[in-house]
């Protein structure tokens, strides 16, 4: 049996994944600071400020089984013009969005070492390679994540772990709710998807990417067109 660590499971992306793994027969552990709604005999839910380094660590502490994927899922977003965003949201974006990836990626990547297999997945953004207007710390944030795959792909990679990252555009998730409808239809257009993207359509896309066949380490891959 496979066994999954997501992060930011209580809601939206993360919580579809883990219920999707755990149809498909995965054991799923879930990093959240709430609960969340999950019940399931194999979903083993962990109370995590995964920008507490220690606790990240506590909670890997606690997984006695072999971790065959990590999902650094967890995100914050926030609209800002760029001379208008506060230094506290650009520190709380950058604590979460990277540092949250990295705490995990560090403990989980530790135990794949060990296991010499494993596979590191980084939600990113269409944000990113589009530098959107109004989003510099969140854009600067995904970015920092993008470097951290792809210098974590070359380190691991020695070892067995592949670490790719899979980007999106908008999602009807919470990161969404205060976007105005016509802003998140015209960047759907713009990435070629103008029905917009459905957690579901992100969750297979993210399926597809599990086999080592379907990706290198070191790849980002976006469900857009750039």
């Amino acid at each position: 049996m496979s066994t999954a660590v997501i992060t930011g499971t209580s809601r939206g992306l993360g919580r579809a994944l883990a219920e999707r793994l755990l149809a498909e027969g995965w054991s799923v552990h879930g990093f959240s600071r709430s609960s969340g709604e999950i019940t399931h005999p194999r979903f083993t839910a962990h109370a995590v400020d995964i920008s507490d380094e220690g606790a990240v660590r506590a909670a890997v502490d606690q997984i006695s089984d072999p971790i065959d994927l990590l999902v650094n899922n967890a995100g914050a977003a926030s609209l800002n013009a760029l001379l208008l965003t506060p230094g506290s949201i650009a520190a709380s974006l950058m604590r979460v969005n990277y540092l949250g990836a990295f705490h995990c990626l560090q403990s989980i990547g530790k135990v794949m070492v060990r296991q010499r297999r494993g596979l590191v997945i980084n939600i990113t953004t269409v944000a990113v390679p589009l530098s959107l207007e109004g989003e510099a710390a969140y854009v600067a944030s995904k970015a920092a994540l993008d470097a951290l795959t792809k210098v974590a792909a070359a380190e691991l990679a020695p070892q067995g772990v592949r670490v790719i990252g899979l980007g999106f555009g908008p999602l009807s998730t919470d990161l969404t709710r205060a976007v105005p409808g016509f802003k998140l239809a015209e960047l759907d257009a713009r990435l070629g998807r103008p029905q917009g993207t459905s957690l579901a359509q992100a969750v297979d896309f993210i399926i597809q990417h599990l086999p080592a066949a379907s990706s290198a380490s070191g790849t980002i891959a976006y469900l857009a067109r750039l």
